[in-house]
């Protein structure tokens, strides 16, 4: 441990406090020793807040725990006052805050203020009932019974899977590790609750985290009915201060041992936790935006290596990093057996295959095919609704010459050209700014031509084909929670897909070229997964549920759907970039800044002599104006733990120099272009 600041008297004889300081700068990120003054005895514990005094200033800081004596030898500044005596920040709870700032290269500060929320002292001062004794089982653990399993015998593994769930007591061992692919039209926020019911029967808490609010709302829907109301909170960011803090103390007192939430909840201090869970976690939303940029899934197998517990990563599709960890026997495969894949998964044409071709040979370029047509009006004739996904929102979402199909740009700062309707003038999609007069730079026409349509113009395209049938739209951030089992059209981009109770009789999967055709690694993974969680709401080919997607049938990815085995994407997905050493099959760290800082870290941290292995990538060049550089960082998986110590190192010295421009470090970037 470290020292406090000297203080005037002598207090080196009363117990001392480390105190991890509420200061992002890298070369303060560690405990500081300060002395407890007689009358904070009681109340300065560990996991309280205090407030001490640094550098001359008055800062806030965590008690990260009590001793009778410090190893420095001269005197110690005592603490200012117990701001609260409540003790939010848990032993384990700050232990995986430490991991997570050295695996990220982050501050442990940074990482505090996403594990707990800030304080509310109205909240914190109201009466609450005495929590449960840590270990014993939960006086409101539902029984698991039989029917908890039976949905999970249409996997393979799901019934041992409960089983181990429901008969683990905390102790020594590693629990149950899997990953779960669901099944087409599964009801997975039940799935959830069930696993929660095994692991809170066995006396032990859970912790899920979901990608947004319309999932989370499911997900607590299902809670309520198999746990109760009164078993489980949810916690998320868009929960008022005063509710927020209040759930988060029913958590740490151990009222309640099953949250469900958001990224935040990664971090939730459930005591005796048996059981981390991650729901598709492909999607980005469970990217962490702020430093040090950690990724939920990663936080919670880290969180599962650090208590020893079980973990689940479940989705409709299976990314690089979840078939890795099946790859390497760390998780067991818990997929669907072949008959139950067959019985539920719907029939998956596609627009461009030979047959469709030879029916209608304009079907290959047209954005609505005869085949299309054909199953939304077999699915509407049966009073079925119909989802139709489109990638991007809006309605002219983007605009090309007319004569040289080169993109339309504002003459003022380059961003893409918009149209908000038929009748609207095109806009910059960046500065708003009216292109009225816009030509072209290339070719010098004016005239355009739409490159990409959204969801408001496929709305009317659709409303004129069906003028009889209502058609609705869902798009972020207006969702619709779920649609009526009768004959409509719903048109929604990915991820906003609303729930219907029997499922949809029909799916279009429109603008493949705009998914598959996106940049970065990440583009096949992701189109796959945006295709199945629309797909998998589809009812079964044996009820007459079809899916129709406008790709080339060679494309892995519709090789994938139309077999509905992501499982085998993802095995290739992860042998390729094993070829290429991208991540997950190696670590790669982000450096972006000005030139000149970037060198300087790099110079300072020594970080290609951290760990045999080591490559430097780059600089290249980024930003809209080429201000800043960025530098990739390749090391072996082994060797991550080096170079982000290494780093850490570099970002401390550099910090302690006063250096003036920051470096932005993020590990295994997801967005990696």
């Amino acid at each position: 441990m470290s020292e406090g600041q000297p203080a005037p008297a002598e207090v080196t004889t009363l117990p001392v406090a480390a105190v991890l300081v509420d200061m992002p700068l890298p070369h303060l990120d560690k405990p500081f020793d300060y002395a407890v003054p007689d009358s904070m005895l009681g109340t300065a514990v560990p996991g309280s807040r205090v407030r001490v005094r640094f550098a001359g200033r008055l800062v806030d800081g965590f008690v990260l725990e009590r001793r009778a004596g410090s190893d420095h030898p001269g005197r110690l500044a005592a603490l200012v006052r117990v701001t609260s005596p409540e003790p939010v920040l848990t032993p384990e709870v700050a232990a995986l805050c430490r991991a997570v700032a050295d695996r990220w290269v982050g501050s442990c500060s940074d990482v505090l203020r996403l594990a707990v929320p800030a304080r509310h002292a109205r909240v914190e001062k109201a009466e609450q009932p005495e929590p449960p004794q840590v270990g014993a089982a939960s006086p409101a653990a539902p029984p698991v019974s039989a029917a908890d399993a039976t949905a999970w015998q249409a996997y393979q593994g799901g019934t041992e899977l409960v089983g181990a769930l429901a008969g683990r007591r905390a102790g020594p061992g590693a629990g149950p590790r899997a990953v779960w692919t669901a099944a087409p039209g599964e009801d997975w926020p039940a799935r959830w609750a069930e696993l929660a019911a095994a692991t809170l029967f066995a006396g032990q808490g859970t912790v899920l985290v979901v990608p947004d609010q319309h999932d989370l709302a499911r997900v607590s829907a299902a809670m309520r009915t198999r746990l109760g109301p009164e078993s489980f909170v949810s916690l998320s960011a868009d929960l008022g201060p005063a509710e927020r803090y209040r759930r988060f103390l029913s958590v740490s007192r151990g009222q309640v041992r099953v949250v469900v939430g958001t990224r935040a909840a990664c971090y939730a201090p459930v005591a005796d936790l048996g059981l981390v869970g991650i729901w598709d976690d492909g999607d980005d939303l469970h990217c962490e935006p702020h430093a040090p940029y950690p990724h939920s899934r990663d936080v919670l197998l880290l969180r599962a290596h650090l208590a020893q517990c079980a973990a689940v990563v479940g989705g409709w599709a299976r990314t690089a990093e979840g078939q890795r960890l099946v790859s390497r026997g760390w998780a067991r495969d818990v997929v669907p057996h072949r008959e139950a894949l067959r019985a539920r998964a719907p029939r998956v044409v596609t627009a461009d295959d030979d047959v469709a071709v030879a029916r209608d040979s304009a079907g290959a370029a047209a954005r609505l095919p005869h085949v299309a047509f054909t199953a939304v009006r077999e699915a509407l004739a049966r009073d079925e609704p119909v989802l139709v996904q489109v990638p991007r929102r809006g309605y002219r979402a983007g605009l090309s010459c007319a004569s040289c199909r080169a993109p339309a740009r504002c003459p003022v700062c380059s961003g893409s050209l918009q149209q908000a309707s038929s009748h609207a003038l095109p806009a910059c999609g960046w500065c708003g700014r009216p292109a009225a007069d816009w030509t072209c730079s290339r070719c010098g026409s004016q005239r355009c031509r739409y490159a990409v349509l959204g969801t408001a113009r496929t709305v009317e395209e659709l409303g004129r084909a069906f003028p009889q049938v209502p058609v609705r739209q869902s798009v972020s951030p207006h969702v619709l929670a779920a649609v009526p089992g009768e004959a409509s059209l719903v048109v929604a981009t990915p991820g906003a897909e609303p729930a219907t109770a029997a499922g949809y009789g029909a799916c279009l999967l429109l603008d493949a070229w705009l998914l598959l055709g996106m940049p970065g690694l990440r583009a096949g993974e992701e189109t796959l997964r945006r295709w199945l969680g629309a797909a998998a709401q589809v009812r079964p080919s044996g009820s007459g549920g079809t899916v129709v997607v406008s790709a080339d049938p060679s494309v892995r990815q519709v090789q994938a759907l139309v077999r509905w085995d992501p499982q085998w994407a993802a095995a290739r997905e992860l042998e390729e970039r094993q070829e290429l050493r991208f991540p997950p099959a190696a670590a790669l760290v982000s450096l972006t800044g000005t030139a000149a800082a970037v060198a300087e870290l790099v110079e300072v941290s020594e970080v290609e002599r951290s760990t045999p292995g080591v490559e430097l990538l780059g600089p290249v060049v980024t930003g809209e104006a080429g201000e800043s550089e960025r530098m990739l960082v390749r090391a072996p998986l082994a060797g991550l733990s080096a170079v982000a110590a290494a780093l850490r190192g570099g970002q401390g010295m550099r910090s302690a120099r006063k250096a003036r421009d920051a470096v932005r470090v993020q590990v295994d970037p997801y967005d990696l272009l």
